[in-house]
C-alpha cells in the first residue's frame, strides 16, 4: 500500500491531467471513429469526426444526466447518440423533429407533406460503389440540403416508409446512405436523452482500403449541414 501511495504521489500531475482529459472528453468535446458507411458520402468509412458534446446540454461527466439544457437538435444536424435500440453508438442525420410528419415513397423524402427535390451530383472515391453502384443527389426539403447516396441495384426494403408523426421528446434519424443504413425506419424514434452531441467536422480520415493511410482531401473538412451540401464532391 505504501508503495502504491508513493507511486501515486510521484505521478499526481499525470494522473490529474488524465482525469481532466476524461472529464473533458465526456462532457465537452470528443472525437469518434466511423467504422461503417451509413452516412456516405457525407461521412466516409475511416473518418474521425469531432463531436461537440456541449451543443445541446452540459452533462454530468460519464453520464447522460443533463445539468444545463442549451438547445435541441435541429433538422439537418448530424448527431452522435448512444442508442439503446441498436445497442451501440450511432451517427445519423436529424430528419424529423417532434411534431413532424415524415414519409418516404420510393426513396423520396416527405416532410409535413412536402416532397424533397433531388439534384444529381457527382461523387468520386466511395469504395462501396465498386460492389454496389449508386447515384448521388443533393436532397433539399424544408431548409435542409445535403448529399444522399441511392443504390442502383439494391434498394432498401424501407424505401417506402410512413407516414409517421414524431412524438414529443423523440427524433427521427436517417443515414445519408439511404439504402444501407440502420436508422429510424428499422429502429423507431430515438429519445432526446440518447443524443450526446453534434458533429460538424471531420478531423482526419484514414483509408482502410489503403493501409489506413490519411486521405489527403479529408483533413479538417466541414460536414454538410443546413444548406452546406455541394453539387459535386471528390474524395481520395
Amino acid at each position: 500500500m505504501r508503495g502504491l501511495l508513493q507511486c501515486l504521489s510521484r505521478n499526481k500531475g499525470f494522473i490529474t491531467f488524465m482525469i481532466c482529459m476524461v472529464m473533458f472528453r465526456s462532457a465537452l468535446a470528443d472525437w469518434s471513429v466511423v467504422p461503417t458507411g451509413s452516412m456516405q458520402p457525407t461521412i466516409q468509412i475511416g473518418d474521425r469526426i469531432m463531436v461537440d458534446k456541449a451543443a445541446y446540454d452540459i452533462r454530468v461527466p460519464l453520464t447522460h444526466i443533463s445539468l444545463l439544457h442549451l438547445a435541441d437538435p435541429q433538422r439537418g444536424d448530424i448527431v452522435v447518440l448512444d442508442s439503446h435500440a441498436a445497442d451501440e453508438r450511432l451517427v445519423k442525420r436529424v430528419v424529423g423533429i417532434p411534431g413532424d410528419e415524415i414519409a418516404m415513397r420510393q426513396n423520396v423524402l416527405y416532410i409535413n407533406g412536402a416532397a424533397a427535390s433531388y439534384t444529381p451530383a457527382t461523387v468520386h472515391g466511395i469504395h462501396d460503389d465498386l460492389q454496389d453502384p449508386a447515384r448521388y443527389a443533393v436532397e433539399q426539403v424544408d431548409g435542409m440540403q445535403h448529399l444522399v447516396r441511392l443504390s442502383l441495384y439494391h434498394p432498401s426494403e424501407a424505401r417506402d416508409f410512413g407516414p409517421v408523426t414524431v412524438p414529443t421528446g423523440e427524433y427521427l434519424l436517417l443515414g445519408d446512405n439511404r439504402d444501407n443504413s440502420e436508422d429510424s425506419r428499422y429502429l423507431g424514434f430515438f429519445p432526446r436523452r440518447e443524443i450526446v452531441g453534434r458533429s460538424r467536422y471531420v478531423a482526419l480520415s484514414l483509408d482502410p482500403d489503403n493501409d489506413n493511410l490519411p486521405r489527403k482531401q479529408r483533413f479538417a473538412v466541414l460536414l454538410d449541414g443546413h444548406g452546406g451540401a455541394r453539387p459535386s464532391h471528390t474524395s481520395e
